[in-house]
């Protein structure tokens, strides 16, 4: 079979002995890490502005409140803000005697990495070092004292690009993928491809939140669907994927920059902090059966 001519060029030719070396130390590091991590689950949407971020966040904090010891990973390395939703912006990343990054801990004791910590944390050059390009992603895995775990939340990158992929190679027993959408763009193009996707990757749980879906009026408390009767349901039978549930659009959960999606903040009473909590409930007993 010939050489593809392209192949080769994007690593920069052959890898020194120590380029090879510090690759093989890497895949055993994370072997390592993943192997103390029961499961471990991915958050995925088709398009970006569904509130994914925030989902991610909220399930996390939600898994580690209801005494799971749960970690969150930050991947989408372009618009990092899962720090900013739980308060931990401009936190500084230690690196201990293993040379490993300390995740950084949330009131709640979730573990949090995010590439936010690195590009703030100046002093952490071994972050950027190593031959590989999707190496960051990598890193984030391996190089970080995750410790033992019950559940690992990834938030991705929007859309089916290299990173999400990346990440669905890099954890090979993904345990569930978690798609979020909105019922106005439920786009099912863009989450169809998400679905196929996940499944060429072996991971045939896969789940759906419907995302803003409907508003409670502060003053009556009825229900309304201000961006129409989502359908979220019916697609996901029809894609044969698992109906999760859906979330109220409220003021404290929203991506957009100036609100503070501070997540710790949800009244523990509140419509949403009850609907995560249901969620999570399905997630646990669907897809996380005893390993």
């Amino acid at each position: 079979m010939a050489e593809n001519p392209h192949h080769g060029h994007h690593h920069g030719g052959q890898m020194t002995p120590e380029q090879q070396r510090q690759m093989i130390e890497q895949e055993i590091k994370l072997s390592k890490n993943l192997g103390q991590i029961k499961y471990k689950i991915s958050v995925m949407s088709g398009k970006g502005g569904v509130g994914k971020s925030t989902v991610a966040a909220n399930l996390a904090e939600t898994f580690q409140k209801l005494g799971f010891s749960t970690g969150i990973l930050d991947a989408d390395i372009h618009g990092p803000n899962i720090p900013k939703m739980l308060g931990l912006e401009g936190e500084d990343l230690f690196i201990n005697e293993n040379r490993n990054m300390v995740p950084v801990e949330a009131p709640s004791g979730l573990k949090v990495i995010s590439m936010a910590f690195m590009i703030d944390s100046i002093d952490t050059p071994i972050i950027w070092r190593g031959p590989q390009k999707s190496g960051s992603i990598k890193q984030l895995i391996a190089e970080v004292e995750w410790g033992p775990l019950d559940v690992l939340i990834i938030d991705n990158p929007p859309g089916t690009g290299d990173e999400p992929l990346t990440i669905l190679q890099t954890i090979p027993d993904t345990d569930a993928v978690i798609m979020v959408t909105t019922p106005n763009v439920v786009s099912q193009e863009d989450v169809l491809k998400c679905v196929k996707m996940v499944n060429m990757m072996n991971v045939d749980q896969i789940g759906l939140i419907e995302n803003m879906a409907y508003y409670i009026c502060p003053h009556c408390g009825e229900k309304l669907n201000i961006f129409g009767k989502g359908d979220g349901e019916a697609f996901s039978e029809e894609m044969e994927i698992e109906y999760l549930g859906d979330l109220p659009l409220t003021e404290e959960v929203s991506d957009s920059p100036n609100k503070d999606g501070v997540v710790s903040t949800l009244e523990p009473n509140s419509e949403v902090s009850k609907r995560f909590k249901e969620i999570v409930k399905k997630i646990s007993e669907d897809f996380l059966k005893d390993k």
